[in-house]
C-alpha cells in the first residue's frame, strides 16, 4: 500500500489532472484507489462531477474533528463513491481554507492528515493526495502522510526555477518529520516537445536533477482534451482513451507501479 502526494507550490501545472488520470490508470490494473482532495479550490472534487458547496461531509470536517479531539465525523464518513468502482474520493470545499489557521495551534500539527489516512489505509492499494499550490501547513501535512511524491512540472523556465524551493521543503520534511518520504519523480506537463523552449527546459532539468531525482519518461502534452475531460466528470483516460494524453498517463502509471 502506498500514499502518493502530488505537489508543486506553483498553480496551474496539472496536479489535479495528474491525480485523476493516475488514479484511473492504477484502477485499470484492478487496484483500489482513494483520491484525497487537499485543496480548498476543490478542483479534484469538481473534476469528478461533484458540487462542493452541497456536500455534508468533506475532508475538513474530519480534520476539524481530530483537532478538537472528537471521533466523528471520521474520514470514512466523507468518502464518496465515483463512477469507477475501484476509485473513491474524499472531497473538499472552501471550508478547507480554514484548516491553515486551525492547524497552527494543533498538537502534532504536521501529522493530522497522516492520522486521518491511517484509519482507511487498509481498504486501499493506493491513496493519491492532490495538494493545493502552496508550501504551507496543508502541504506539509500531505508530505508527512505520503510515502512518495510526484512533482508535476511545466516545461517552462520560471516553473523550473521554482522547483528548488519545493525540494528544500521536501528535504526538511524528510530529515525532521517523515524519514520514509521519497521523491518518485518529476513529471513534465503541458509540454510542446516540438518547441525549442520546452526541449531546453527538459534538458536542463534532466542535467540538473537527473542523477539524484528520477525524471519520468512520460511527458504530458498540451491538449484541449485536458480541459474538456473535467467538464464531463472524467479523466483523460475515459474521456479520450486513445488520445496522446491518455497514452502518456498510462506510461506514467506503469512507471509508478514499477
Amino acid at each position: 500500500m502506498s500514499v502518493i502526494c502530488i505537489a508543486n507550490q506553483k498553480g496551474g501545472v496539472g496536479k489535479t489532472t495528474t491525480a485523476v488520470a493516475l488514479a484511473d490508470g492504477i484502477a485499470e490494473h484492478k487496484k483500489r484507489v482513494l483520491l484525497v482532495d487537499w485543496d480548498p479550490q476543490s478542483s479534484l472534487t469538481v473534476s469528478l462531477g461533484f458540487r462542493p458547496e452541497v456536500l455534508k461531509n468533506t475532508v475538513y470536517d474530519s480534520l476539524a474533528a481530530i483537532i478538537r479531539g472528537k471521533k466523528t465525523p471520521a474520514l470514512r464518513d466523507a468518502i464518496l463513491t465515483t463512477g469507477n468502482p475501484n476509485i473513491d474520493l474524499v472531497p473538499a470545499n472552501i471550508e478547507l481554507s480554514q484548516a491553515q489557521l486551525d492547524l497552527v495551534g494543533a498538537l502534532s500539527r504536521e501529522m493530522v492528515l497522516k492520522d486521518m489516512l491511517d484509519s482507511v489505509r487498509s481498504s486501499y492499494d493506493y491513496i493519491v493526495i492532490d495538494c493545493l499550490p502552496s508550501l504551507g501547513l496543508l502541504t506539509i501535512n500531505a508530505l508527512c502522510a505520503a510515502d512518495e511524491l510526484i512533482i508535476p512540472l511545466q516545461a517552462d523556465y520560471l516553473a523550473m526555477k521554482g522547483l528548488a524551493l519545493l525540494l528544500d521543503t521536501v528535504i526538511h520534511v524528510k530529515d525532521r518529520l517523515n524519514h520514509g518520504l521519497k521523491i518518485s519523480g518529476i513529471l513534465f506537463t503541458m509540454t510542446s516537445p516540438r518547441t525549442l523552449h520546452s526541449k531546453e527546459v527538459m534538458d536542463i532539468t534532466r542535467k540538473a536533477f537527473g542523477d539524484r531525482i528520477r525524471v519520468f519518461e512520460a511527458v504530458i502534452p498540451i491538449s484541449v482534451r485536458f480541459k474538456e475531460a473535467p467538464a464531463a466528470g472524467q479523466s483523460i483516460l475515459t474521456y479520450a482513451p486513445k488520445s496522446e494524453g491518455a497514452a502518456a498517463y498510462r506510461l506514467l502509471t506503469k512507471e509508478v507501479l514499477k
